[in-house]
């Protein structure tokens, strides 16, 4: 997801996601910004129609074990779509760069490679400001975005399975 405020009120209708099941898994790093990222993730699924019994959230130490724990909910074939909820910012050190890098490709790979989507929500910030700025503020409201992408991307995978 990039830094521009997604546009939320997209002219095409939002697919049913009555019956979607949907994973989150999210870091403990950080938890005072992906929290809120997973709440607002959360109210966007069950606000379109995703029962809160098909939501499933799972916690992983950091963003770099997103990867392996999206890859875990992924294999255990009892959802729909992943969102890997994370927050990165920036510090001192080149650690952010190799942080931000990994998890991004790691993310990005299994997305290609797995059966279902797996949304990369991964903030990778400068500063808390910046981070803040996207839990509602000036940049947008990044948790629903990635609850609105999954619900888009579930019903665009789902148009393949029927052709099968």
């Amino acid at each position: 997801m990039s830094s521009f405020k997604f546009n939320t009120e997209s002219t095409r209708p939002l697919p049913d996601a009555t019956q979607m099941r949907i994973a989150i898994v999210t870091t403990e790093w950080n938890c005072e910004i992906t929290d809120r990222l997973v709440e607002s993730a959360v109210r966007t699924l069950r606000d379109n129609g995703v029962d809160a019994s098909n939501i499933t959230i799972e916690y992983v130490p950091g963003s770099f074990e997103l990867i392996f724990g999206a890859a875990q909910l992924v294999s255990a074939k009892r959802h729909d779509a992943v969102i890997a909820i994370g927050c990165v910012i920036r510090g001192e050190t080149p650690h952010f760069d190799y942080i931000c890098q990994g998890t991004t490709q790691g993310l990005a790979s299994l997305n290609a490679q797995a059966e279902i989507p797996v949304v990369y929500g991964v903030l990778t910030v400068n500063n808390i400001e910046q981070a803040l700025d996207r839990l509602g503020g000036k940049a947008g409201d990044k948790g629903a975005e990635f609850a609105l992408t999954a619900i888009k991307m579930v019903a665009y995978s789902c148009q393949f399975k029927k052709k099968l």
